[in-house]
């Protein structure tokens, strides 16, 4: 899990924890509620698209059968992590948190700032987290040895062997969902799934 990935934003990963979805009625999906988690899509994409070109001609369907794949994976992904993550006793923010503390390698310890930076949430929500985190005996923090309002953060063992074991179970269950695909598919996605991202993330800035 990369620093700016899914613990990249804790905000959307908060929105996928919870299974909310900003999917446009438009480019629905079209999934009936209750659908068994990895049931195919009743009403294909491409589908979609051919109807609105039916009933409206001249409507701009070119990214349906981008974005409503997307929107569907993301669903069937967040939902279940959100099992997985329940399974092992842990939250996603918190995850999110002991995830940054664990990757940064001994002493497992970074300044409030500084997991700020790399979770891109806010300082107050930062703030909640590492209280929620010290509450369960997973980090312990305190001011810096140089003085100043510096505070630093540091995994427990709890908090250690707690990532430990969440790691093994996200990771391990995300790669299985993955494995349908071959190294070679795996990269070409990579690649286009990152274009993808920057060229979006350029059009909305």
């Amino acid at each position: 899990m990369a620093d700016d990935e899914a613990d990249a934003s804790a905000d959307a990963d908060a929105d996928a924890g919870s299974g909310r979805s900003s999917g446009s009625a438009y480019v629905s999906a079209d999934t009936p509620p209750g659908a068994p988690p990895g049931a195919p899509p009743p009403y294909p994409a491409a589908d979609i698209a051919a109807a609105w070109q039916r009933e409206r001609p001249g409507t701009p369907t070119t990214s349906i059968e981008v974005v409503t794949p997307i929107w569907r994976l993301a669903k069937l992904f967040a939902d279940d992590r959100a099992r997985v993550l329940r399974a092992a006793g842990i939250d996603a923010a918190t995850l999110d948190l002991l995830s940054v503390l664990r990757r940064a390698g001994p002493p497992y310890t970074l300044s409030t700032r500084e997991i700020a930076r790399r979770t891109l949430v806010t300082a107050g929500a930062v703030s909640q987290r590492v209280a929620r985190a010290e509450d369960g005996g997973l980090v312990s923090r305190g001011p810096a040895p140089t003085g100043g309002r510096t505070v630093l953060v540091a995994l427990t063992a709890e908090g250690h062997a707690l990532i430990e074991r969440s790691v093994d179970a996200v990771l391990g269950r995300e790669a299985a969902l993955v494995a349908g695909l071959s190294p070679q598919e795996r990269a070409l996605l990579v690649g286009l799934l990152d274009k993808l991202s920057t060229d979006v993330r350029a059009r909305m800035s």
